[in-house]
């Protein structure tokens, strides 16, 4: 059994991919006001908001109990509408040796498709795949569209 894997899913939004795009590449932090019931606080704690190299604190509430997260930015592709954090600190790093998240927002005529990416690799055998976190950040996109078309 392989303890590298990689999880991908794609969403339809109606939101355009701009504005998605928007918030998870310059604005992340706006995600707790969009699901605050998930995601309690978000804050920068290196860097400026926008900018690769910047490091974002999440505290955030997955199956009744409460995580943290300190991740990287490690890149922003305008031009494709991509954004990658790496996980470098907090609770997943007691079951993963890396964990990262990638977000794209492809344009699909009025609509835009959503493509998450989580790479990772378990610390052993026996730690399941991060299903649960990937399912909880794809959640957190249809949240963000449904905010995103109400404003």
């Amino acid at each position: 059994m392989s303890l590298v894997g990689k999880l991908s899913a794609e969403i339809l939004i109606v939101a355009p991919h701009h504005e998605h795009h928007g918030v998870w590449s310059g604005r992340p932090h706006h995600i707790a006001n969009v699901s605050p019931g998930k995601i309690k606080k978000a804050h920068l704690h290196e860097g400026d908001w926008g900018s690769v190299g910047s490091v974002i604190e999440w505290h955030y509430v997955l199956d009744g109990k409460d995580h943290v997260a300190k991740e990287v930015v490690e890149s922003i592709d305008e031009e494709n509408k991509a954004v990658t954090f790496k996980v470098i600190e907090g609770d997943l790093l007691k079951e993963y040796k890396s964990i990262k998240f990638s977000v794209q927002s492809i344009p699909k005529g009025e609509a835009t498709w959503i493509r998450w990416t989580t790479e990772y690799e378990k610390l052993n055998k026996d730690i399941p795949h991060p299903f649960k976190i990937f399912e909880f950040a794809v959640h957190l996109s249809e949240e963000l569209d449904d905010h995103l078309v109400q404003a």
